[in-house]
């Protein structure tokens, strides 16, 4: 088939950094790409290289097969797709939504789609926008198995690897949202830690050699950790939970005696803390696992 035949055709609604990006990758694939956005002007480069650029999300959805929605949230979501023409021209279409949000509201998406004979493909982004039509793109999606059929060879022209998790729509948004949280987490502890340092009189450069360091060791840690999570494991040999506590203590103390707030880091300290308090002085800072999950 070829990729400028009606039936390759793509449309991309949403035109903010990851929506350029992907409908770029489209382009440089050699597919037929419409584009719109809200807000005018961010589709003049996209023209240039060859986009169709619309003024109706109407006429946008009217000009693709797949319609690859990439926007701020699923309130935005909403406001452009659950219109009465909107919904109408999408019947019978394939959307691919890779917007960021909660599992249950792209169930309820899903759900909205199914009542109006849209075929629906949720999904999620685990990469930057530099990484769109290059080989180290990531993707994750879910929902209808033969919808992710019929859709693969689109979605290929963004590069990367695609990964189908499943039938459970809301199972892509799941990752998504796990995945952000190690990240969000990662960068609010790296931020704390520039803060630190600088007062100590450590710039970032010096720091910097270090924390890479520190990120080299976590990827088997992680991999560790989530064996003994799903097989209720939490052994403290190499690291006892009140030994952590002890040094987070240190970083809360010395975070406090500059004058920077500690609150992330007293949140764990808290958390470690109240499993010791259940008993669980011996076993490893995994054991909070298992303590937040509980009401």
């Amino acid at each position: 088939m070829s990729p400028h035949t009606e039936e390759s055709a793509v449309t991309v609604l949403g035109l903010g950094p990851m929506g350029r990006s992907l409908a770029g990758a489209f382009l440089d694939a050699g597919r037929r790409t419409t584009v719109w956005n809200r807000t005018q002007g961010r589709d003049r480069e996209l023209a240039t290289r060859g986009a169709v650029s619309v003024r109706s999300v109407e006429e946008a959805v009217a000009a693709g097969r797949v319609i690859v929605v990439c926007v701020v949230n699923y309130d935005a979501v909403d406001a452009i797709l659950r219109r009465e023409a909107v919904t109408g021209a999408l019947k019978g279409r394939t959307v691919v939504n890779l917007t960021a949000d909660t599992p249950d509201r792209a169930r309820d998406t899903a759900a909205w789609a199914a009542e109006h004979g849209v075929r629906y493909l949720d999904g999620a982004i685990m990469t930057p926008t530099t990484t769109i039509g290059t080989p180290a793109a990531v993707f994750l999606h879910s929902g209808p198995e033969d919808v992710y059929r019929e859709v693969r060879p689109a979605l290929e022209a963004l590069g990367g690897t695609h990964t189908h998790l499943g039938e459970d729509i809301g199972r892509a948004a799941a990752y998504d949202i796990a995945l952000l949280d190690i990240f969000w987490t990662a960068m609010a502890g790296y931020v704390h830690a520039l803060a630190v340092a600088r007062a100590e009189g450590i710039t970032g450069r010096e720091l910097a050699p270090f924390a890479k360091g520190i990120g080299d060791i976590l990827p088997p840690i992680f991999q560790e950790a989530a064996e003994e999570a799903d097989n209720g494991n939490y052994s403290g040999d190499g690291n006892p939970i009140t030994s952590a506590v002890s040094s987070m203590a240190h970083i809360v103390h010395t975070s406090e005696a500059h004058g920077i707030d500690a609150g992330v880091m007293r949140a764990a300290e808290g958390m470690a803390r109240r499993a010791i308090g259940r008993g669980h002085g011996t076993d490893g800072f995994l054991r909070i696992t298992e303590l937040l999950g509980r009401r």
